[in-house]
């Protein structure tokens, strides 16, 4: 058995007599420092203010936080080291919730009823196993993946047993340096050697990053023939199926992913979304709604989640009015939205549309009306773009609810902002034939383009000279901005001059209202960081 005597543990479960029972277990294994919650946000509390070594938490602890949710706060406020042993421990065994809990990959899973044998057995696993991989988990700590190469390689050397073990870091170590052909060759060894399912869903996220999709569906595919219990790889599947236009076979995967493990916000959101696109209402609305109950007590809580459940129940009643019960969970849904981001002014605004629409489809066409003049007028004093996706659906709400001169304001700045990505002109197509509109930011496009393959051969000033004309064309667009602010950074070298620094300082300036949701933001945050020195 292992020295426990030196180890800090915090027990967490709702019932008193388990947590005595545990610690005086532990106490029997000798530990003397053993420190117990009842609740989730006790926990993270806790973690605030002292690092443990061993955590045992219950799943399900009636209202609050559950396990699972804890753990994410915990990793995301990085409240504990990756030295730090976290045991999830359930009285429930089904599929479901095993495999929901061990999505998020906490070090080990224990079912009650267990005894001290057990318990011990279990630990003195997890101890073991951490202890050889130490000097790994430090530079894990360290946050350098440099080092955590480095100590892969050395453990590896030291004992080739190891090796499996060092694999899958050294790949998170590749991917976070963007060694992505090094990265290839080591998944590619991993499977040759043996088949395991991080290291197909690695590699298939890998190949869809690089936008080679029938590569990536063939991973997924036989990931999926060796693992057809692992979520992530229909995740995966899903994702590459919606990028090849087969968006009902997407959903159709999905809902595989939720069937094996449902308590997964991301997924149930983007079952939700793809359900909405392919005008399946109910199961659109049966997603959403799963998402904003499990997103009450979770980080991964989005405003998304309570207005796609809005917008899906209003859609569902077609050309009929809503009845009075969907009325009343549209109400309840965007009374919570409101309470939960009162801050938010984009959110504000959009579940007063939202709320108008549903006012709309319910005959109160005069307080529907009276919304959306609101809105309309909030929308001009809006200190950020909304998000693609958002302001698609709010531009059609504004022409649905007679507000036609601003939706096509709206269609205009997603033109402008958003214009170089092909499915934002797909969905502006669908809401406008206005030739003005549809083409106003092709050559801008064009331009980015040629400037993205000449910065890709070295040709920097040509690449400048290019992203600087299409900018010229298109000052707002995210995209464009942020090339020809990179190229400003890279031309001017480890000493710009003021004049490359103020150009560059005014393309970021320019789209500085660029959502934090938004996929390039930390890339916008970056550059800016370096323009501005701060």
């Amino acid at each position: 058995m292992q020295d426990y005597s030196g180890k800090r543990f915090l027990v967490v479960d709702d019932f008193s007599d388990f947590r005595s029972a545990v610690k005086a277990m532990l106490r029997e294994m000798g530990a003397k420092d053993v420190d117990t919650a009842d609740r989730g946000e006790e926990c993270i509390a806790l973690c605030r203010h002292k690092r443990y070594d061993i955590i045992l938490h219950d799943y399900n602890l009636g209202s609050g936080k559950n396990g699972q949710q804890t753990l994410e706060e915990l990793l995301a406020a990085r409240l504990i080291s990756h030295q730090c042993i976290f045991v999830m421990v359930t009285a429930e065994s089904g599929q479901a919730m095993v495999l929901s809990a061990l999505e998020h990959e906490p070090d080990g899973y224990l079912t009650k009823p267990f005894n001290r044998a057990t318990l011990a057995q279990r630990l003195d696993k997890l101890v073991e196993r951490k202890s050889l991989l130490k000097p790994v988990l430090q530079a894990l700590d360290k946050q350098s993946p440099a080092e955590v190469l480095a100590a892969c390689d050395s453990l590896a050397q030291q004992d080739k047993r190891l090796l499996p073990l060092c694999q899958r870091y050294r790949a998170g170590a590749l991917r976070e340096l963007g060694r992505h052909e090094d990265l290839e060759r080591l998944l590619h060894g991993v499977l040759a050697d043996r088949a395991v399912p991080w290291a197909y869903l690695a590699l298939g996220k890998l190949l869809s990053a690089r936008n080679d999709l029938p590569r990536a569906r063939e991973v997924f595919e036989k990931g999926l023939q060796a693992f057809p219990m692992q979520p992530g790889l229909y995740d995966g599947l899903a994702a590459v199926l919606e990028a090849q236009g087969e968006a009902e076979r997407a959903q159709r995967v999905l809902e595989d992913a939720v069937r094996l493990s449902p308590l997964a916000i991301r997924r149930q959101m983007q079952l939700g979304k793809l359900a909405m696109r392919n005008e399946d209402f109910a199961g659109a609305s049966k997603a959403y709604r799963s998402a904003v109950d499990q997103g009450r007590n979770s980080r991964l809580k989005s405003p998304e989640n309570y207005l796609g459940l809005s917008q899906a129940l209003i859609a569902a009643s077609g050309d009929d009015g809503l009845d009075k019960r969907a009325q009343a969970e549209i109400n309840q849904t965007l009374s919570e939205l409101g309470e939960q981001y009162a801050e938010d002014q984009a959110v504000r605004l959009r579940g007063r549309l939202m709320q108008a629409s549903s006012l709309q489809k319910s005959g109160d066409s005069v307080r529907a009306a009276q919304l959306a003049a609101e809105a309309v007028a909030g929308l001009q004093e809006l200190g950020e773009f909304l998000p693609a996706e958002a302001a698609l659906t709010v531009a059609a709400q504004l022409q649905q609810l007679g507000q036609a001169e601003a939706g096509t304001a709206m269609l205009k700045s997603c033109v402008e902002v958003y214009g170089d990505d092909a499915r934002v002109m797909e969905g502006i197509a669908k809401l406008t034939d206005d030739p003005q509109i549809l083409s106003g930011g092709k050559e801008a496009v064009e331009l980015n383009r040629q400037g993205v393959r000449a910065y890709q051969l070295g040709r920097a000033n040509d690449a400048l000279e290019l992203f600087r004309r299409a900018l010229a064309l298109q000052p707002k667009n995210i995209s464009i901005a942020l090339n020809t602010a990179q190229s400003l950074l890279r031309l001017g070298g480890d000493a710009p001059s003021a004049e490359l620094l103020a150009e560059c300082r005014a393309c970021l300036d320019a789209v500085r209202m660029i959502p934090a949701s938004d996929p390039r933001y930390e890339r916008y945050q970056q550059l800016r960081r370096k323009a501005f020195g701060a």
